[in-house]
């Protein structure tokens, strides 16, 4: 018997019987490019390397923001907190049409989606979800300060996925640029990482994010960021999918809207969405649900429109799936297939979160119950993947657990300035139990400083128990890493900052777990304590100006426990800080003379919990950052620290 069939009907053979051939009534699917023109591209890179400001350029290139614009400000940083602290929290995502000008292609279109990740260590979530997503990534590494550890961990993370880094040397028009010292040091860095053949052959972009270009020779810098696109163009690949087969959507990112409530964002893997189709959520702990969809939207510039379907290998925001949590898939409800759920690193610090119970508990805060912090830290982590929260010693708190001091305390900004009132105890770090020994986290640490802060910042970092590994000096500043304990990093970027004159620059990421050495660094001076409530008065601080710095000013309202200052000595001093200047019929020499007072130290947010001892809280309101002790009353807390004397020499004997 002879069976004449075409190649692609032959694919499709299931059996041969009785001289006559069985085929499948429609063709076996298998992964293909989804759309050729169609590329998605994460951008990676330590903190401050210029990833939004570069995005800006190609945004504006594009023709999605006018002409100049991207220059005067972060498009892409649209988060309050993002512009005032000038850095990326929160990963982002838009999408850009570039049309090729010159050589074999001139004249096609490509649809470009660009994903902007954070660059800090504690962001570090935002990143490891957003890289599911992408078929390829943008490396940017300045081109003075080179490799440093938060680009070690997001590089780390792409390999992982098998993305091949396009390399970007940004920042090439400072006059101190190494450019060749830095592109040998990304190659060093890929080897470290164990990178294939490859990723090791990757191509350079040299690039000036805030002046707009970027070539493949750093000779020319007339050409826009054309030849960028033309490189995303060639060595990224289009998404390979298969659109014909059931649907397979991961959710990685979370937006809330107050009409149709949550929306889910996420990359299409197989198949086709679309408004109105029904489908099945599978969710964390194995339970499927169903669902139908009420719109599905196509991200075109910095927003989105409503498209009729989207297909495989697209990204997508999708509306009408009612409570879906991050790492979900959404899927045909006949297929069931969940895909891998998204995975972070564990956190490596936590703080106790506590409702406002001091004197002033309620004054300047809407909401200010444990029942209301409890529902607002359970919406937080709906998007924070990074986050962890339990329940604490009494029902009044909670222990909340993230990547780092920052990670926490933008946390405690938003929650301030949404009407929260509350109290956070100090940070402590995470210890893990490994092979039946304890274990702490320990960060590998970068500092740029000049050579006058260089001493006091090597002596600062050894009583913290650094491990100094590389020390060089770089455009007449010196260069230092080492792999210092978790807990060593609290309160030494204030101290480094101090000790440098304030021109020291430091960065951090997460390393390992090691067993711990050396007791935990704490405060060298004591603190001044309010004795009663009442207003601060000038003359009270005049009279007490040589016991230390005062954090508070005149006229400020205190109550009886709360921290008032610093005192110069290593223990803790309560003082009469509401006392008003008698009033007698006596003249007095130097009535006359006019009172200079020192000004008051101010504690951000972050310096307040880096300042705490275990035994005082940060009063966090929506008007104030006050801290204090954890027992207000003075004789009460003595003999608190009578029966903890007690206690510790009871164990040690």
């Amino acid at each position: 018997m002879r069976c004449l069939l075409s190649r692609d009907e032959a694919k499709n053979i299931v059996g041969i019987g009785r001289g006559v051939c069985y085929t499948l009534p429609f063709p076996r699917s298998e992964p293909h490019m989804a759309d050729p023109n169609l590329r998605n591209i994460a951008i990676i890179a330590h903190v401050d390397h210029g990833k939004t400001t570069l995005v800006d350029a190609m945004l504006s290139q594009s023709g999605v923001v006018k002409l100049g614009e991207a220059s005067d400000v972060c498009v892409m940083d649209s988060n309050p907190l993002e512009r005032e602290r000038g850095i990326t929290i929160l990963a982002k995502n838009c999408a850009v049409t570039y049309t090729i000008r010159e050589g074999k292609r001139r004249g096609e279109v490509y649809r470009v989606n660009i994903l902007d990740t954070p660059g800090h260590a504690d962001f570090g979530g935002e990143v490891e979800r957003v890289l599911r997503m992408a078929d390829g990534c943008l490396l940017l590494v300045d081109a003075l300060e080179g490799p440093m550890p938060q680009t070690r961990f997001v590089l780390s993370k792409a390999l992982e996925l098998g993305l091949k880094p396009i390399v970007v040397i940004n920042k090439c028009d400072r006059p101190e640029a190494r450019i060749q010292g830095v592109v040998n040091e990304v190659f060093d860095l890929l080897v470290d990482l164990g990178a294939d053949d490859h990723a090791l052959d990757f191509p350079i972009i040299y690039a000036s994010g805030r002046d707009g270009w970027a070539s493949r020779s750093i000779d020319v810098r007339d050409k826009g960021v054309d030849e960028l696109f033309q490189e995303i163009v060639e060595r990224v690949p289009a998404p390979t999918a298969d659109e014909s087969g059931p649907l397979q959507m991961l959710v990685t990112s979370l937006e809330w809207s107050d009409y149709v409530g949550r929306i889910a964002r996420g990359r299409v893997f197989r198949g086709k969405i679309k408004g109105g189709m029904q489908v099945a959520i599978c969710c964390a702990d194995g339970s499927t649900r169903k669902a139908r969809i009420l719109k599905v939207n196509r991200f075109e510039g910095l927003g989105k429109r409503e498209a009729d379907e989207i297909l495989a290998g697209d990204l997508c925001a999708v509306e009408g799936l009612g409570k879906i949590d991050l790492g979900d898939t959404v899927c045909d409800p006949d297929h069931i297939d969940p895909m891998p759920r998204v995975k972070v690193d564990e956190p490596t610090l936590h703080m106790v979160f506590r409702i406002n119970d001091g004197p002033f508990g309620g004054k300047e805060g809407k909401f200010v119950t444990s029942r209301q912090i409890a529902e607002r830290l359970d919406r937080e982590l709906e998007t924070n993947v990074a986050l962890r929260v339990s329940p604490g010693d009494t029902a009044d708190e909670f222990h909340v657990s993230g990547r780092g001091l920052l990670h926490l305390g933008v946390l405690l900004e938003n929650m301030r300035r949404e009407g929260f009132e509350l109290t956070v105890g100090k940070p402590e770090v995470i210890e893990r139990e490994i092979d039946g020994v304890k274990c702490e986290p320990y960060e590998r640490l970068s500092l740029d400083v000049g050579a006058t802060g260089l001493g006091p910042s090597l002596e600062l970092l050894g009583s913290r128990g650094a491990e100094i590994l590389k020390m060089e000096e770089r455009a007449g500043r010196m260069h230092v890493e080492a792999v210092i304990p978790a807990r060593g990093l609290i309160g030494l970027r204030t101290r480094i900052l101090n000790a440098s004159g304030g021109e020291a620059i430091m960065h951090h990421t997460f390393s390992c777990y090691k067993p711990g050495r050396g007791s935990p660094a704490t405060r060298k001076n004591g603190v001044m304590l309010a004795l009663e409530g009442g207003r601060v008065t000038a003359y009270a601080i005049e009279g007490l100006a040589d016991r230390g710095v005062m954090c508070v000013k005149p006229a400020d309202q205190v109550y009886a426990g709360q921290i008032v200052g610093e005192h110069n000595r290593d223990n803790d001093l309560v003082i009469n800080i509401t006392r008003m200047k008698p009033l007698t019929n006596f003249r007095e020499t130097s009535k006359d003379q006019t009172v200079v007072l020192r000004g008051a130290r101010d504690y951000s947010l972050e310096a307040a919990l880096e300042y705490i001892e275990s035994d005082e809280l940060v009063e966090v309101t929506p008007q104030s950052i006050r801290m204090r002790k954890k027992i207000l009353d003075e004789s009460a807390r003595k003999r608190a620290e009578r029966s903890e004397r007690d206690r510790l020499t009871a164990a040690g004997a």
